[in-house]
């Protein structure tokens, strides 16, 4: 197991210093689902809810995290984020919405997180804006699918996982 890089030789916490690092295209991929009624999911989908149209409210909720992804994650870079893209993906046989965000940079460490961030208040916000109708929706599976660029190279999730 590598060792662990945001501890000193001490145990303390410390920024990773990046500066000798290459500058590289990095991407990264991150989904993740939110679980609801099916009633919920027809009100989402047919801009019912009284907050708003949901998803272009989440779209952007995503794409702001992910841009301020070093604002609340402890020593995170903050990156010069190239691109945000959010997608939705309605499910109504399992009554979810699967979320997928792609972070795009040019840079000495890589964009993973700020895809996690994404998709996790993307999520937050879709449960926010309907809380109203359906307190029992479930943010689930957030996770890392793909990332590229820097040292460690190509990461992509096994379908099985």
């Amino acid at each position: 197991m590598d060792k662990l890089t945001h501890l000193d030789e001490q145990g303390r916490a410390r920024m990773v210093d990046v500066s000798n690092k290459q500058d590289t295209l990095r991407e990264a991929v991150a989904r993740g689902s939110v679980i609801m009624k099916r009633q919920t999911l027809d009100l989402i989908l047919n801009q019912q809810i009284i907050k708003g149209d949901v998803l272009s409210v989440a779209q952007i909720a995503g794409i702001m995290a992910a841009k301020k992804t070093s604002e609340i994650i402890p020593l995170c870079h903050p990156l010069p984020i190239s691109s945000v893209e959010v997608q939705f993906k309605p499910d109504i046989q399992k009554s979810l919405i699967d979320i997928e965000v792609k972070a795009k940079t040019v840079g000495k460490t890589g964009v993973e997180m700020e895809a996690l961030v994404g998709v996790s208040v993307a999520a937050l916000t879709i449960y926010d804006m309907c809380k109203a109708v359906d307190k029992e929706m479930t943010i689930s599976e957030i996770q890392l699918i793909s990332k590229t660029g820097g040292k460690s190279g190509t990461f992509v999730r096994d379908k099985e996982n």
